[in-house]
């Protein structure tokens, strides 16, 4: 399952094909997650950082302020953290999965990992269950060999985004943006406000209660009234990380057939020929 709880974790967590990855990361201080991971993290776990592990370089501002990694620096990432194929990944950050453990989830996703989980309520559920850390840097693993290749089917371009919002009546486009950045009220980090001309606003804050994730039942639910039966669906955040969020709470639910916009919003407006719309929707 793409969640695994603080106790299925603590019952394996000495099982030598079990290996922790802990994505803490804060946009405010891009130190403050490996800061975070020395003053202790959960025992074995190697840090993953959002900007130079889970992002490529940012040669191109239409691929947004997050580019996804190319398939050889996500191979490189793999190997020199020990991970191979077969191995059992848990990957958690401070709370919610949404930084960016849940990015983390999708890249181990997108390259076909099959055994890959968040785990649920973040480091701050474990800590709240009285489970130790270590401080320690975990000890540099042997390299591993991890040929990969990512699924084209979870990825969707801007040209194929722009076709599918105009011709395809079972495609909808989910913003995973709090509802003051989607509706363009305030915009902290992108150079234009508003959002996607056509999409949804689904905040990754409604995919949780009380730090969790909903029950797959009730997301399942709410997915469902809120694409209207619509089978292509479409993710995008402001930079393609919080999205991975939505991404997340649908494979949770057990929904197929979505696809990540990797650039989002601040890909989007890089092209100045793309429209931006503002208010609640459209």
């Amino acid at each position: 399952m793409p969640l695994i709880s603080v106790h299925d974790l603590a019952a394996g967590l000495n099982d030598p094909g079990v290996r922790i990855l802990d994505a803490r990361f804060s946009l405010a201080d891009a130190d403050a997650g490996r800061a975070a991971y020395a003053h202790g993290h959960i025992a074995g776990a190697h840090h993953l950082d959002l900007n130079h592990d889970l992002s490529g370089p940012k040669n191109d501002p239409r691929l947004g302020r997050h580019p996804l990694p190319s398939e050889a620096h996500w191979q490189a990432v793999l190997e020199r953290l020990g991970i191979g194929p077969d191995d059992r990944v848990v990957v958690y950050d401070a709370a919610d999965g949404a930084m960016a453990a849940a990015r983390a989830w999708f890249l181990f996703t997108l390259c076909g990992h099959a055994q890959v989980s968040v785990l649920d309520g973040g480091l701050s559920a474990w800590v709240a269950h009285g489970l130790p850390l270590e401080y320690a840097e975990a000890e540099a693993p042997p390299p591993s060999r991890y040929p990969l290749a990512y699924r084209s089917d979870l990825l969707i371009s801007a040209e194929e985004l722009r076709r599918a919002l105009r011709g395809n009546p079972q495609a909808v486009l989910l913003d995973a943006r709090a509802p003051e950045r989607f509706r363009g009220d305030v915009e902290p980090l992108d150079t234009k406000a508003g959002h996607i001309p056509d999409a949804l606003n689904r905040p990754f804050s409604e995919n949780l209660q009380n730090g969790r994730f909903k029950p797959a039942a009730a997301l399942r639910a709410e997915f469902a009234t809120l694409t209207a039966g619509r089978s292509d669906i479409l993710l995008s955040c402001g930079s393609g990380v919080t999205a991975c969020h939505n991404a997340l709470a649908l494979a949770q639910a057990g929904i197929s057939g979505w696809r990540l916009f990797a650039p989002s919003w601040s890909g989007w407006i890089a092209d100045p020929e793309n429209p931006v719309a503002t208010g609640d929707a459209g």
